[in-house]
């Protein structure tokens, strides 16, 4: 790729589309203007490629551009008839299907849609809802994927708000010979449950019933953050966001008609449900949906390649786990020369997992930095230019981003000089206007229009972003974020424990995985073997059980008292870095610690200076920057 293809290589193509105010650009006005508007221009090309199983050789479910404004014009019109108005909820708790996206985008074009993730335990499911006020919830029903009905179905009776229940079967995509059910109505815990399809297939699809005209000012969606554990945060996005950023998204990353990418994350985070939908719809691209479950849909990473034969696939957005799976299924065979480039983003790609699959695969990875508040992608290496290994790029057009010094009050106190690590701030029309609930707000602007991520960086003189640590204290495993005080509460309640601190130790290939830190009461201490029982009886999701609790004395402190958590992460570091030099014979003395360029940095100090080249090999499976001597 050159920069003559008319993608993005520099800031200085940034800084030319730029010279066009945004505000002279013609964009929708709403998300449901903008599938109008794809609908009109596009009509019966493929918008939405739906194959259950994640197979090339399964039989694919098909929707035009055409017929994906009709089903989500029918959704909005349902909602609508449920009495669904401007700042009412649906909420939707769905996997990967055709359903997710007219659902959510016939929410929006009704009320707010407000997306959930299935695997959420059931308290903060009902934590949701309730803060949303959700009117309407659609899931899936009894049958295939039954659990989740199962778990929904209590989660129902503890919101007082909710009116309706829709259900979306399974069967449809895997039952031969499948009808769908005539229009009847049940109830459950009150509530009135009603088929989503069938009542959908009531509905007119060639207008909006209700005559809404949207404004881009008003919310569009709910997207709560975090993984599965910890109590998630409501981030709403206006349409304005929305749609900026499905243009933003069009224009760096050069999405065309014809042109087809893959989706297998999940259509509750941003990523999925926008930067893979409406980011490739206002371009004409076609949206291949991989899998009920996305990327976890069995057989899907293993046939994965194929699929990329079959449907010509240009472009795929992946977190790190993903890569370091396909590294373990050959290319040989298949034909892939469709591929563009790949994305990787929610946590760093480790140097090693990227040399090895752009060497197997001969694909360009683009890193990048997104995040919930800013809608999707805030930063990307440049699809047309250099691509520095390690960064995550530059910012996208119209957006800002700086790094700062921030006060204890969450305060910008200055700007940060080229290369001087501080807090990364983001502003643009990709920034959310604030979480749902009040106190979730706090200390989240530094300054008017300047978002806290809470992240640290650096950025380098020209312009490229390079993420050094986190001010917040999240565990990212494969891309789901977990909450630390979830372990630590669970751990502070074993007797003989006096403080704990749960911190992600690097991991090739989850990126990082949570491990403890735990100081004993005075008395016999407990073994760690004990601790991790007990966290495994105690702790529901299996994501966030530790992998390894050490006891110590003591916990380090700052001179308040408050545990200083850099010193166990640069511990989790020494200990796994050690290891994994010593499962090869590879002897060597390692100190971790602060360091003005990389936040974080492992002096590696070899016995053997002939085993350098096998070292770095080694630790470059960790998302670790090291310096070997």
């Amino acid at each position: 790729m050159t920069a003559s293809s008319g993608l993005i290589a520099s800031r200085a193509d940034v800084a030319r589309i730029e010279e066009v105010p945004l505000a002279a650009r013609p964009l929708a006005q709403s998300t449901y203007d903008l599938l109008r508007q794809a609908a009109t221009e596009h009509g019966e090309r493929e918008a939405l490629v739906f194959v259950p199983k994640g197979s090339a050789d399964e039989p694919p479910f098909v929707h035009s551009y055409a017929a994906l404004l009709q089903r989500v014009t029918q959704a909005a019109n349902l909602f609508h008839r449920l009495g669904v108005s401007a700042g009412d909820v649906v909420a939707y708790a769905l996997p990967s299907l055709p359903q997710t996206h007219f659902v959510l985008y016939g929410a929006e074009a009704a009320g707010i849609a407000c997306a959930i993730n299935p695997l959420l335990e059931a308290k903060h499911v009902v934590e949701i809802l309730r803060a949303a006020g959700a009117k309407v919830l659609v899931t899936l029903g009894p049958g295939p994927g039954g659990e989740l009905w199962d778990k929904m179905a209590a989660v129902v009776e503890q919101v007082p708000t909710l009116e309706t229940v829709l259900q979306v079967s399974l069967a449809q995509f895997f039952v031969p010979g499948y009808v769908a059910p005539a229009p009847v109505e049940r109830s459950h815990a009150g509530r009135r449950v009603l088929d989503f399809d069938a009542e959908c297939a009531r509905e007119p699809g060639d207008r909006l019933v209700s005559g809404r005209v949207i404004q881009p000012g008003e919310i569009a969606s709910y997207f709560h953050t975090g993984g599965t554990t910890g109590t998630p945060k409501i981030a709403r996005h206006t349409h304005a966001n929305e749609v900026f950023m499905s243009w933003d998204l069009r224009e760096f990353i050069g999405l065309r008609p014809g042109h087809v990418f893959l989706c297998g994350l999940p259509l509750f985070h941003v990523n999925g449900a926008i930067g893979t939908g409406p980011g490739a719809w206002c371009s004409g691209a076609t949206v291949l949906l991989a899998g009920v479950q996305g990327y976890r849909t069995p057989g899907l990473i293993a046939g994965f390649w194929r699929l990329v034969e079959r449907y010509r696939v240009n472009y795929f957005s992946a977190v790190p786990t993903v890569y370091a799976s396909l590294l373990e299924v050959p290319v040989a065979g298949a034909d892939v020369s469709s591929l563009h480039y790949a994305i990787c983003g929610a946590a760093p790609m480790p140097p090693e997992v990227f040399r090895r699959f752009e060497q197997l695969t001969g694909l360009r990875i683009l890193e990048g930095y997104g995040l919930t508040e800013a809608t999707c992608a805030t930063c990307v290496n440049p699809p047309a230019g250099e691509r520095r290994i390690g960064s995550v790029g530059i910012p996208m057009p119209y957006q800002k981003v700086k790094a700062a010094i921030v006060g204890a009050d969450g305060k910008r106190v200055r700007d940060c000089e080229p290369e001087e690590i501080g807090v990364l701030l983001v502003g643009g029309p990709a920034v959310f206007p604030g979480y749902l609930r009040e106190q979730d707000n706090a200390k989240l602007w530094a300054e008017e229009g300047w978002l806290n991520t809470g992240d640290l960086c650096r950025i380098d003189r020209d312009g490229y972003v390079w993420l050094t640590g986190r001010a917040k204290d999240l565990i990212i495993r494969g891309g789901h974020n977990i909450d630390p005080q979830m372990i630590e509460e669970v751990l502070a309640t074993h007797p003989s424990v006096a403080m704990a601190a749960a911190v992600g130790q690097p991991d090739a290939y989850a990126g990082e995985l949570p491990m403890a830190f735990v100081a004993a009461r005075p008395g016999t201490p407990p073994t760690s073997e004990e601790l991790l029982a007990y966290c495994r009886e105690r702790i529901p999701e299996r994501a966030a059980v530790p992998v390894r609790i050490v006891v110590l004395p003591a916990l380090p402190a700052t001179a308040v008292g408050k545990t200083y958590k850099p010193e166990l992460r640069w511990r989790a570091v020494e200990h796994v870095l050690t290891d994994a030099l010593a499962r090869q014979s590879i002897a060597a003395g390692i100190n971790v610690g602060a360091d003005e360029r990389h936040g974080t940095l492992a002096r590696v100090q070899l016995v053997d200076a002939t085993q350098a080249d096998a070292a770095r090999q080694v630790l470059g499976a960790f998302a670790v920057a090291c310096e070997i001597s």
